[in-house]
């Protein structure tokens, strides 16, 4: 990869790593989430979403912008806007498997319909795709979503805003809505499994009275492989109100289930019993088999922890290391790549917080760099917060993070070569 050097050095803190900062004139932005890329397949160039605002939650209608990032150059692009887009995942931006294909979420505001959008970010053609983007599959030929309308009842931040009215609700076990897949290339989307038939089929079976709470799906994610995939579900009483953002409120339940990326073979892989203890971050190992997460485990503190698909093996990586944020583990086995949330124990107490790489072999330790992230704004709402989400380029020898800094939302790069030998 080459970097332009029209992107300054960031050197506060004195990191362990060369890091750049690859927004330096508007702010603003973010990349989207720790288990995306938001570096082209090539290396090239960074796909980033740019905020109108950033000081309030977002209203039905205001549009952002994609931003094109040439690493080469330093050439910086507007390449579309949109409507469709939450503080933490922006419009759920990301490459489909060429440096000639975006996938993103739009909102059609004449009847506040949201829509998946696939665009050749140079061009600037597009292709409206009639389900939502949440995660491509590792070629881009097709894409993941559960309802986008309705991930701000369990969590604001992930999905799309649109007036209340037009949020659904549901008020029973449905068998019409749940995890969908589109097919990036023909637009068309379909039903993958319903939140009744997953509830429902998956073993081992979870035990729930189905009557007295509200089901709605969330994050869903193909495995490397692109064989099997990730769907979490949630729930709440009947009786909670306001019936929007429950996870602020604390009364929401979990579960993580996972399937064949037909649909079939669904397993609990991490049921209810276990996140009601304290946990976040559920993503696949290298390997499609092996499941990363946090967890309190045994209730004495969060811990890098690690299951089979099948919900099989569960057991802490460390005994004596503490789990923090978004972990990813290198292909390589021996490392994970996390960042640490500003209200956790392991951040400076200053605004400022860690990325951790660990090594899983020795559990030493490297703060890789130590920056800003903590915003004047999240006081008002938690959503406005600024999640480090440290993610890898394609070859596993960079980073993507965001951080506030300078009073604005930034987006980094790190080169990790000479740490991860």
């Amino acid at each position: 990869m080459k970097i332009s050097s029209a992107f300054p050095r960031y050197t506060d803190f004195e990191p362990a790593v060369p890091v750049y900062c690859v927004t330096p004139n508007d702010g603003r932005t973010i990349h989207r989430f720790f288990d995306t890329s938001p570096f082209s397949p090539s290396g090239r160039y960074m796909a980033l979403f740019r905020m109108p605002y950033e000081d309030r939650l977002p209203r039905p209608g205001d549009s952002g912008e994609i931003v094109v990032i040439d690493l080469h150059s330093g050439e910086e692009t507007v390449a579309a806007s949109t409507c469709g887009w939450e503080p933490q995942m922006g419009t759920n931006l990301q490459w489909a498997g060429s440096d000639e294909a975006l996938l993103y979420n739009d909102v059609d505001t004449s009847n506040w319909q949201p829509f998946g959008v696939r665009l050749h970010p140079f061009s600037g053609e597009k292709k409206r795709l009639d389900g939502g983007v949440y995660k491509a599959s590792p070629d881009g030929s097709t894409v993941l979503s559960a309802n986008m309308l309705t991930m701000q009842r369990t969590q604001y931040g992930y999905g799309v805003i649109v007036p209340p009215e037009h949020v659904p609700r549901n008020t029973d076990l449905r068998d019409d809505d749940g995890l969908y897949v589109t097919d990036t290339r023909t637009g068309r989307c379909r039903l993958l499994a319903s939140l009744k038939h997953v509830m429902q089929t998956a073993e081992p079976k979870i035990d729930v009275d189905y009557d007295n709470f509200e089901f709605y799906g969330f994050h869903s994610k193909y495995n490397p492989q692109g064989t099997k995939l990730i769907f979490t579900i949630r729930w709440f009483s009947k009786d909670i109100e306001p019936k929007i953002d429950v996870m602020s409120q604390r009364a929401l339940r979990f579960a993580v289930f996972t399937m064949n990326a037909d649909g079939s073979g669904i397993k609990t892989a991490v049921p209810p019993e276990q996140w009601e203890k304290g946990g976040h971050h559920i993503n696949w190992f290298p390997d499609g088999e092996n499941l990363s997460m946090n967890l309190n485990i045994d209730r004495d503190g969060m811990r890098f922890v690690r299951c089979r698909y099948d919900g099989t093996g569960l057991t802490k990586m460390f005994d004596d290391i503490l789990g923090s944020g978004h972990p990813t583990i290198h292909p390589n086995g021996r490392h994970i790549l996390t960042d640490v949330y500003a209200h956790e124990s392991l951040a400076f107490g200053d605004g400022t917080t860690p990325l951790r790489l660990i090594d899983r072999t020795t559990g030493a330790e490297t703060a890789l760099v130590r920056i800003p992230t903590e915003t004047e704004h999240q006081k008002t709402h938690s959503v406005l917060r600024v999640d480090p989400h440290p993610a890898w380029d394609h070859e596993h020898q960079w980073i993507a993070f965001n951080a506030y800094v300078g009073g604005t939302r930034r987006v980094y790069v790190a080169d990790l070569r000479d740490v991860l030998t």
